[in-house]
């Protein structure tokens, strides 16, 4: 059976630190953070961690029609926009978005969590539906982001919504990855979107992987630091558009970078514990896709969110399936674990790298945890000749995800 090539020809992106491509890479190259201290979560009993990283507030009514917003929460808004900034990006033309050769698959942790409170808030307390709006089911369901996305851009081709937390826009990817492959489709839209909100940190705080570093939010995720405390949550969207290396070729546009291999692998040793075998499988199995060897990997970019357990066994699953001396850094101290957006948002900066030749380190990282340190963890700046990358991205319910990524021309 012939396999296509798969290449990257577009990026969009709303992040914690606003709306495009641009402002993420921007602030992410200025070494910012975007978790701050979140109005109002002192007040909810229970809650201990009081930090996250939201996309700050703008005005979508100049951006969407309403039209298309009256079905849309905050997460489907952010997938819609993130979407239509890729596709400029790369020029795809309404022919081919409409073709039926164009797919979507887009994921989140759930449907938008703000609906879900807007909904219960008016139905539990007397158990009424009068005051409820028809639309909000549609702000609800699990695969809301690429439902709505589709809508809003009349895509005709294969839906697709991997809802797995945090590695939902990661297995979007693969997914989209093993669809263009196939040839089932020319072009996918791939990623993933998630909004910040009080419950989705509750639930976080609930399993103790909430960082509660409440007085200095911008150094509250700490990814592999010895006195990191958790988890900071946040909202945004990452999308990528994954193309046919003919088509890609033919229509002269630029080329981010080829996916190469992708690991996906199950442990079903217990649904919240990291397992570093497990790991280990995943990036195995996306190198030999590739057909590479660990030498090959130049760089890995690390899951990393910042709790105790999940820091070590990456560094330690790294430095065995890799190995100790391949440069390792994570960017969940930039923009905080933006959950089922992650692995598309670190991807964008990740390709970035790639056309730079620049390894940026983790932030907030001046203290190496002895337990991590078997892995080259950065701690500065580091321009290297970076060919080929591992992109790692771990989720609650035992999802192991790694992607391999080439720089493009090669």
């Amino acid at each position: 059976m012939h396999l296509n090539r798969v290449v990257i020809t577009g990026r969009g992106a709303v992040s914690p630190f606003g709306l495009g491509v641009d402002t993420l890479l921007e602030n992410i190259w200025c070494g910012n953070s975007a978790v701050r201290r979140m109005e109002g979560w002192a007040d909810i009993k229970g809650l201990k961690s009081h930090i996250a990283a939201p996309v700050p507030a703008f005005d979508c009514k100049t951006l969407l029609p309403r039209s298309v917003r009256r079905t849309m929460g905050a997460m489907a808004t952010y997938a819609t926009l993130a979407t239509k900034e890729a596709i400029k990006d790369c020029a795809l033309s309404d022919e081919i978005l409409t073709s039926g050769k164009t797919g979507a698959a887009i994921g989140s942790t759930t449907g938008s969590a703000a609906a879900y409170e807007e909904f219960y808030s008016k139905y539990l307390p007397e158990k009424a539906l009068e005051e409820i709006k028809s639309g909000e089911f549609f702000k609800m369901m699990g695969h809301s982001c690429v439902a709505n996305v589709c809508l809003a851009l009349g895509i005709n081709g294969e839906q697709w919504a991997p809802v797995s937390a945090c590695t939902s826009s990661s297995q979007s990817i693969g997914l989209g990855y093993i669809l263009v492959q196939s040839g089932r489709q020319q072009v996918m839209l791939c990623g993933g979107a998630d909004e910040a909100h009080a419950s989705v940190t509750g639930v976080f705080d609930l399993l103790r992987a909430a960082s509660c570093n409440n007085a200095d939010p911008e150094n509250g995720c700490r990814p592999f630091h010895q006195n990191r405390d958790g988890v900071v949550c946040g909202g945004g969207s990452g999308i990528v558009v994954l193309e046919n290396y003919e088509s890609a070729k033919a229509r002269g546009v630029k080329i981010y970078g080829e996916i190469i291999g992708f690991g996906n692998v199950t442990d079903s040793g217990h649904i919240a514990n990291p397992a570093r075998e497990s790991m280990i499988r995943a990036m195995r199995n996306a190198m030999a896709e590739a057909g590479l060897q660990p030498e090959d990997i130049d760089y890995v970019n690390a899951h990393a969110t910042g709790t105790n357990l999940g820091d070590i066994a990456e560094a330690v699953a790294i430095a065995a399936a890799v190995d100790g001396e391949t440069p390792v850094s994570s960017f969940k101290g930039h923009l905080g674990h933006t959950l089922g957006a992650a692995g598309a948002l670190e991807l964008i900066a990740v390709l970035e790298m790639l056309e730079r030749q620049e390894i940026l380190p983790t932030r907030n990282l001046d203290k190496i945890d002895p337990r991590c340190a078997v892995a080259d963890l950065l701690t500065t700046k580091r321009f290297s000749n970076l060919t080929t990358v591992l992109k790692n991205n771990f989720a609650l319910g035992g999802v192991n995800t790694s992607l391999v990524i080439r720089r493009c021309g090669l």
